[in-house]
């Protein structure tokens, strides 16, 4: 499944260039994710809740066309793989013109108590629909 974030690109979020930051790209994809979390029904606060993190262990971001000011902008957001421990998420993000901007690969684990944790049955049947192929 395929989750869409949608947002206004700020001046706080541009460089002197006048185009999106590549710190603030961090941002996006993080609020991105966390939607979609949400709508999973596995929140990070639900999470928490349960003592369960998600520990980001690799980011790599293609940027492809700068975001500019003001610009309404799209975040598409899936788990191209994943598994009980550990995900790997793929963001793309377009410009108000439906052009591809960037697209980012971040591989996440799940933790618990500080260790790497295997999610439970019942969370994993939670998680497994949205997850295109498992590892």
């Amino acid at each position: 499944m395929v989750f869409t974030f949608q947002k206004r690109v700020y001046g706080y979020e541009c460089d002197s260039y006048g185009h999106m930051n590549n710190a603030s790209y961090l941002n996006l994809l993080e609020a991105a994710r966390s939607e979609a979390l949400y709508d999973m029904k596995m929140s990070i606060k639900n999470l928490k809740e349960k003592g369960i993190f998600i520990y980001l262990t690799h980011l790599e971001i293609d940027y492809i066309k700068g975001l500019q000011l003001e610009d309404i902008i799209s975040v598409k957001t899936w788990i191209d793989k994943g598994n009980r421990m550990r995900a790997i998420w793929i963001q793309e993000v377009y410009n108000s013109k439906q052009e591809l901007c960037s697209r980012a690969s971040i591989h996440g684990a799940f933790v618990k108590d500080g260790r790497p944790y295997r999610l439970p049955a019942d969370e994993y049947e939670v998680y497994l629909p949205y997850v295109k192929t498992v590892l």
